[in-house]
């Protein structure tokens, strides 16, 4: 199996007796012999956050990510839990007599399993204050490893140095049955993941690696290579492997189907104790003597093909499935809801599948893998042809193909028959990738070579590094993609056709004619299609976009990775599958592609012609994409939503009609498209519409404006009542003043029991009432036992200077 091992983490540290991956966050704890707990980024490579829990060995240690805690058993005999965000401590209580060298946490059960060197396994119940409510009896050594059965998360294994490997239920403190496993103690057992196999595999001191059915509690397989005590095996959660470290320093990687060792793994940092593996992503993490390492085994893309009538091929491991989503009530799919699995199992492949590809008919399916390729008919999934090939390209007929072999030469087949392949593409030397369509592109370091299927003559040598190669259906459009853009290149036949018609020498480098760049997407890629003449491709940022000309239009933005499975006409949607195997969709009317290019083009009568035949619930889209070129007339007319219509008018200066659409708004939502409206009445100097929006918007500010302005008194008046009515007192006092009415004034402030001013405004402008206000002012003074102050406002005259600083005293 040819599989990339690539280092993510390293960290250099004290012993690191167990490790644990957090669910969804890219953070590993280790437990370190020295008694600290440490959770690392392994994106970042730093450490997180520590925590000094004992001065003993931490043996074992698990998140509880649904609590936001971390769990850990020591040397000490203490079970103690934390909060890994807050760092409080939760719980700290002695669970057994001795060591605690593991623990499991049920997965959906409050419950935390624990073994020890007192022989025993015991049950805590968080919820009930960490009591124990089960004892688990039978072992005679202390217990290595404790895991629970994925499948059956009511019964769980656990490996003991007495030799044995157990299986119990959580109902009952004596064990189902034992497994006598290994010549001497056993440090490990895990489960298989899959449903097809009831497997466990475990290892012991003897030096080796064991897999048991223990349906049928039968030896499977026992794989010898390491030199020392086995201290862990896993069956990997998506990948058909066994990874198994050991005290020799080596973690090795073997095959779980044919239970062959594919690769061996040393990192330099001594005895090999403990390994986690992420359930989400294809990260491993092995803990030593001196560090942790975490690495990635293989590539996180799902395997998958689909043709254009919808059937699609996917891998699971070496099993192949199929489902066709041409058969889907068109009814019932809603943008990004999940597709129901429909999927059928259509057999299995000799080789661990890296790609999966339809021929261009869709009759013939090539599945490549671990060097070699396999050609299959569609249908009955029988093998057609096979051979060496680490890549594999299709011409544009289904009927002639490209091989690139491990030794980097390229082969190419007619009818499944050899013929010649392009001479000068073997004699470049350093191929390392071949892309089908209507040329074959044979890519090298830092450039592409297209040469045509049938004479294998160069058409084009062109120096780029491509990530991948994309043809339009026509056959006169290619997308090369490179790391951060995508280059769309129209391809002349014509040109060629007459180069070499004349006798030209095309020598290493091809016709330069034969090629022309019409337009660069400055965008990072991960997987595309074309639909038509349009290109449809996700991004690195998780983004769905389709280009226009030299534009990129947004479809969609997802949460994490989605790759482009296919697009169906008849049902205007295109597909995403995730590395979960989902399957999504998302509308995208070709009608609507065909309309935006016609406005693009420039061509607006067929575009007129395309419009009606556009899904209503696309035309907002329409209208948007209007709006971005420029077109706010004709976005307008499409446009059926009532808050894009209302913008688009007001931006217009279609007020009437921008006054008719606001009516049509509830009134929860109404106020701030009155204001606007208003605001953009009282920029072209309507006054009336200004004041029936404010008014709509109850803008009493914008009112007060208007009415100063333009000295009307009724709108004063009526402006100060709605002003009182609605508590807003400044505004009513403001307006009553312009409209000369100081005794209304002074009533104003005396209701708010502004007191202070009352007095000192009727002192200057309503002097008839300047001892009611006075005798208000002081009376509340003295409820507020302000004395001093009081006395001086009934005889002003006698302390002149404290009756001058009273307005900054209150």
């Amino acid at each position: 199996m040819l599989l990339d091992v690539k280092r993510q983490f390293f960290s250099r540290s004290e012993r690191v007796k167990s490790l644990d991956f957090h669910p969804t966050e890219p953070w590993v704890v280790a437990g370190l012999y020295n008694g600290t707990v440490v959770i690392y980024n392994t994106i970042t490579n730093a450490s997180v956050k520590t925590f000094e829990v004992t001065d003993v060995p931490v043996r074992c240690v698990r998140f509880i990510s649904r609590k936001n805690w971390f769990v850990a058993g020591s040397d000490d005999y203490q079970l103690r839990c934390f909060n890994y965000n807050t760092s409080e401590k939760i719980a700290a209580f002695e669970a057994h007599p001795d060591y605690i060298r593991s623990l499991a946490v049920h997965p959906t059960q409050p419950y935390v399993i624990t073994g020890s060197d007192d022989m025993s396994i015991k049950l805590w119940n968080w919820e009930k204050s960490w009591r124990c409510q089960q004892v688990f009896q039978g072992h005679t050594h202390y217990i290595m490893n404790i895991v629970f059965n994925p499948k059956d998360t009511n019964s769980f294994a656990s490996a003991c140095l007495d030799r044995t490997v157990k299986v119990w239920s959580l109902g009952s403190p004596h064990a189902n049955f034992t497994l006598e496993a290994h010549d001497k103690g056993v440090n490990y057992v895990e489960y298989y993941h899959g449903n097809d196999k009831p497997y466990i595999v475990t290892t012991g001191d003897d030096r080796l690696v064991k897999v048991w059915d223990y349906h049928s509690k039968s030896l499977v397989q026992s794989m010898e290579g390491h030199t020392s005590n086995v201290s862990f095996a896993i069956f990997h959660p998506s990948l058909p492997l066994i990874i198994s470290g050991a005290e020799d320093g080596t973690v090795k990687i073997w095959n779980s189907n044919t239970y062959r060792l594919e690769q061996t793994l040393n990192y330099g940092l001594e005895r090999a104790w403990s390994i986690a593996y992420s359930k989400s992503i294809n990260d491993v993490a092995v803990g030593f003597d001196e560090g942790s390492v975490v690495f990635k085994l293989g590539r996180e893309e799902p395997t998958f093909s689909m043709d254009t009538s919808g059937k699609v091929i996917f891998a699971r491991n070496s099993e192949i499935y199929g489902t066709n989503l041409q058969t889907i009530e068109q009814s019932d799919l809603v943008d990004g809801q999940r597709i129901p699995s429909q999927a059928r199992e259509l057999g299995s492949t000799e080789v661990f599948p890296q790609s999966i590809e339809h021929s261009p008919n869709g009759r013939f399916v090539t599945v490549c893998g671990d060097g070699e390729y396999i050609i299959y008919t569609a249908l009955a999934w029988r093998n057609k042809a096979f051979g060496l090939g680490t890549s594999f390209a299709w011409a544009g007929d289904s009927n002639t193909y490209a091989v690139r072999e491990p030794s980097g030469k390229l082969r190419m087949f007619k009818n499944f028959k050899e013929k010649n392949a392009p001479t000068v593409a073997n004699s470049m030397g350093g191929i390392t990738n071949v892309y089908g369509g209507t040329l074959l592109g044979v890519q090298g370091p830092g450039w592409i070579l297209f040469c045509d299927w049938e004479t294998g003559n160069v058409v084009r040598r062109i120096d780029v590094d491509v990530t991948n190669v994309s043809w339009s259906p026509a056959g006169d459009v290619v997308a090369i993609v490179a790391e951060d853009s995508v280059y769309m290149l129209n391809f002349n036949r014509e040109a060629y056709d007459e180069f070499v018609a004349s006798g030209g020498d095309l020598g290493d480098e091809g016709v330069e004619d034969a090629f022309e760049v019409v337009s660069e997407i400055t965008d990072s890629v991960s997987t595309c299609k074309w639909l038509g003449d349009c290109f449809v491709y996700i991004s690195t940022t998780n983004r769905l976009c389709y280009v226009l000309g030299e534009q990129s239009q947004p479809l969609n933005n997802f949460d994490g990775p989605q790759y482009l499975l296919g697009y169906i006409s008849t049902q205007n949607r295109v597909y995403v599958i995730d590395k979960d195997l989902q399957i999504r969709s998302y509308a995208l009317a070709k009608s609507l592609i065909e309309y935006q290019l016609a406005i693009l083009t420039g061509d607006h009568a067929s575009a007129e012609a395309i419009l009606p035949s556009i899904p209503s619930d696309q035309k907002n889209r329409v209208a948007r994409f209007l709006e971005e070129q420029g077109l706010k007339e004709l976005a307008m007319t499409v446009a059926t939503d009532t808050d894009q219509k209302f913008e688009l008018a007001v931006e217009l200066g279609k007020l009437d009609e921008a006054n008719e659409l606001a009516k049509e708004t509830p009134n929860v939502d109404a106020q701030n498209k009155w204001r606007t409206l208003g605001d953009k009445a009282l920029e072209g100097w309507d006054i009336n519409l200004a004041v029936d929006c404010y008014k709509k918007a109850n803008d009493l500010e914008a009112l007060l404006l208007i009415y100063t302005s333009n000295a009307s008194k009724e709108g004063l008046a009526e402006l100060a009542a709605i002003a009182t009515k609605n508590g807003q007192h400044n505004i009513a006092f403001a307006a009553l003043l312009q409209l000369g009415s100081p005794g209304e004034c002074v009533d104003c402030l005396m209701r708010t029991e502004r007191f202070a001013e009352a007095a000192l405004f009727a002192s200057t402008y309503a002097r008839d009432r300047i001892q009611e206000c006075t005798m208000a002012w002081k009376n509340s003074l003295f409820s507020d036992k302000k004395d001093k102050i009081a006395k001086s406002i009934a005889e002003p005259q006698e302390q002149p200077e404290l009756f001058n600083n009273l307005i900054d005293v209150e």
